[in-house]
């Protein structure tokens, strides 16, 4: 495996930790004694969480051998995040082509997912509110993180494919899972009307955002929500002053969303939501990732409509006094639409151009995928084992419209899974997952290559996938934990139009070893840490890279995530990661496989004042690479940002959230591992919020 080498990076960086820690004239104000958990009753009876000191930012899963990361909604609000992208990134393993828009932004999860040509891809799992997003391979352009932050909660970020078979097939990178905000995490579950307003800034780019909710709750058993979210971003300066083109946008979002409960134990409940993004760009390049330009060649300019819709209906029946009965029937609905006009005389590179770039930049791209999910969660013991059992059936159905180099047709499958998670005793728990899945595929014409092919534009494909793993728990807080997991991901709508060899799944094995930690009173009384390593060893077979060619792709890879933190409110995290690969084609030809994700590593110190202040400094390290677009080698870098939550306790802003960030303070030039272009320079960027 590679060598963390950010030593260099890290060195003249940690006096700006005491820009973290200085403010003792502020905290001897903001300072009361007011216990561990504080609740944050920002107005009246509102309810918006608690700040628990002897935390960090983030909470490390160590309660599960499944390599989990979850966002929480105080998170969300504390990166200022302009799009979906920014969130994840911060996660062990993730990295990202062009996560400044949401319309770029393509996700790659421990090597696995987009990549500089395509930016979605079927290895790495999208959900939002359970329904499956974005598009298949659409060439030069990103559709999966097309949504805005401000719409959500949590955010939960599986990696692998050990946790996955709940949720889909083919998950060789992971797994990103979306929740929307309900009405009740505002009002509290109380009767009333409450609304909130958050209104951003930020200096590169003069971007600027509002975020407005309405969450009324008529009765104790009826809730509904509206959010409208505008953001507005202007392309920003790199670190060495330069314009980055290409990074502007505007998108607008909103949601509705209500939830009814019912019966006489409130046993039943139904939930219902419709979640938009749209934007509207004229004149904008076509190649959204950026990486065409070589040899001179410009694809050109469209004007392009991008909507992304969501809806979802969702029934569960929770039966009281019965451990067997936890029914989840969920319909949901999703829809990407890429309207494109191409600007004639806007590409480059040779004479008629024009004519060979019109019907690709012409092309209108929309994909609609129906699921129906039925899930059981039963709970039972037998002997010595404590069950909590998930059974499930899953229909699904995707359309893609025909478009030029995108063949049209429908995806059709049914999977029935089932995992348990399994407790022996107080100290080991065992989860073996099964998912069988039949796959149907037909083209809307027949767009198979050769007029004598017998299949005719068509194929099937099932495959029976699944895994285990095992954790074990010591009495000292040291767990050590396991598992391996075989999935295989279907041939794409995408193929129809390549030769029948590559209709066939790609198969993909993970192995997975690691520890945690966990312990409470550590080196102080009233301290406490926690620790989860990881190991990783994924081989995926059959793989097509480029026209009709198989491959086969090997990565291993470590993980880190830990956290400290103590009662006085000082709190420490880091997270970090280091991978290699190799790619093998045919004819036994190895070569690096350059998606493998570098070295890299983020640490955060921070001190939190009681529910007052929270002031936090945050260092992003990665190592050196090549270019995914071919246009050089990467230079490895340490990138610096502060960031600082107000909340006043008494006064005219009693109940508001001020928050203020900066974010790569010494307006260092460099570029992450799979972006084509330079990341944005020094940024300033102020939230201000509140709830009424």
């Amino acid at each position: 495996m590679g060598k963390f080498r950010l030593t260099q990076h890290l060195l003249g960086t940690v006096s700006v930790l005491g820009l973290t820690l200085g403010s003792g004239a502020m905290a001897q104000d903001l300072n009361e004694d007011l216990g561990d958990d504080l609740a944050l009753e920002l107005q009246g009876e509102e309810f918006l969480g608690t700040v628990e000191l002897g935390q960090g930012k983030r909470e490390v899963q160590v309660d599960t051998a499944t390599p989990l990361t979850v966002i929480n909604q105080e998170e969300i609000d504390d990166r200022q995040a302009a799009t979906i992208a920014q969130l994840v990134d911060s996660v062990p393993g993730v990295t990202l082509v062009n996560g400044s828009t949401p319309q770029s932004s393509g996700i790659s999860i421990r090597g696995f997912g987009a990549d500089a040509t395509y930016g979605a891809n079927p290895r790495v799992l999208i959900m939002v509110d359970g329904a499956t997003t974005g598009g298949e391979e659409i060439y030069r352009i990103g559709n999966q993180l097309f949504t805005d932050p401000s719409l959500y909660k949590e955010v939960s970020v599986i990696r692998g494919t050990v946790g996955s078979f709940e949720y889909g097939s083919g998950v060789v990178g992971g797994v990103v899972k979306l929740e929307t905000k309900d009405a009740s995490d505002f009002t509290g579950g109380e009767i009333g009307t409450r609304f909130r307003q958050t209104l951003e800034a930020q200096s590169n780019g003069l971007g600027w955002a509002s975020s407005s909710i309405l969450a009324f709750q008529p009765t104790e058993n009826v809730e509904f929500l509206l959010n409208y979210t505008v953001r507005d971003n202007d392309t920003y300066d790199d670190g060495e002053g330069n314009n980055t083109g290409g990074t502007d946008f505007r998108d607008y979002s909103y949601l509705a969303k209500g939830r009814f409960t019912f019966g006489d134990n409130r046993e039943h409940q139904l939930s219902a939501w419709y979640n938009v993004t749209h934007s509207n760009e004229n004149d904008v390049p076509y190649d959204l990732l950026g990486a065409s330009g070589g040899g001179g060649f410009y694809f050109g300019n469209v004007d392009r409509i991008v909507d992304s819709r969501t809806a979802g209906l969702r029934y569960q029946y929770d039966q009281a006094g019965n451990d067997l009965i936890h029914f989840d029937a969920t319909l949901t609905y999703a829809e990407q639409d890429i309207d494109s006009t191409y600007i004639p005389g806007s590409c480059a590179g040779f004479p008629g151009c024009d004519a060979s770039v019109s019907d690709l930049l012409n092309a209108d791209h929309n994909y609609k995928t129906t699921k129906l999910t039925l899930k059981n969660t039963s709970y039972f013991d037998t002997g010595v084992a404590s069950h909590n059992l998930r059974l499930g059936i899953e229909f699904v159905n995707r359309e893609r419209l025909d478009a030029a180099s995108a063949p049209g047709g429908t995806d059709r499958r049914i999977a029935l899974f089932a995992v348990d998670d399994i407790q022996i005793g107080e100290h080991f728990t065992l989860t073996p997952a099964l998912r069988y899945e039949t796959q149907d595929v037909k083209g809307t014409d027949i767009v198979s290559p050769g007029a004598t092919d017998p299949y005719n534009g068509q194929f099937s494909n099932d495959a029976l996938m699944g895994g285990l793993s095992a954790r074990y728990e010591f009495d000292s807080g040291v767990a050590v934990f396991a598992s391996a997991a075989y999935t295989e991901v279907f041939p794409i709508i995408d193929r129809l139009d390549k030769d029948r060899s590559v209709w066939v799944p790609e198969l993909g094995t993970t192995y997975e070893a690691g520890f945690s930690f966990r312990r409470q009173n550590l080196i102080s009384s009233g301290d406490q840490l926690a620790l989860k390593v990881s190991y990783y060893d994924t081989s995926l077979r059959d793989v097509r890279v480029a026209g009709d060619v198989l491959t086969e792709i090997d990565t291993n890879g470590l993980e880190i995530e830990a956290s400290y933190g103590h009662d006085s409110g000082f709190y420490v995290d880091l997270n970090g990661t280091t991978a290699n690969g190799k790619q093998t084609r045919p004819g036994g030809a190895v070569s690096d496989y350059i998606f493998a994700p570098v070295a890299s590593a983020a640490l955060t110190v921070g001190k939190r004042f009681n529910e007052s202040l929270d002031l936090s400094w945050e260092l992003v390290a990665a190592e050196g690479t090549n270019a995914v677009n071919g246009s050089g080698p990467i230079s490895g870098y340490g990138v610096n940002n502060l960031r600082a939550t107000y909340r006043p306790q008494n006064g005219a802003l009693k109940g508001a959230e001020i928050r203020f960030g900066v974010e790569n303070i010494f307006d260092k030039q460099y570029q992450t591992q799979l972006s084509t272009r330079a990341a944005a320079g020094r940024n300033f960027k102020l939230t201000l919020a509140k709830t009424f």
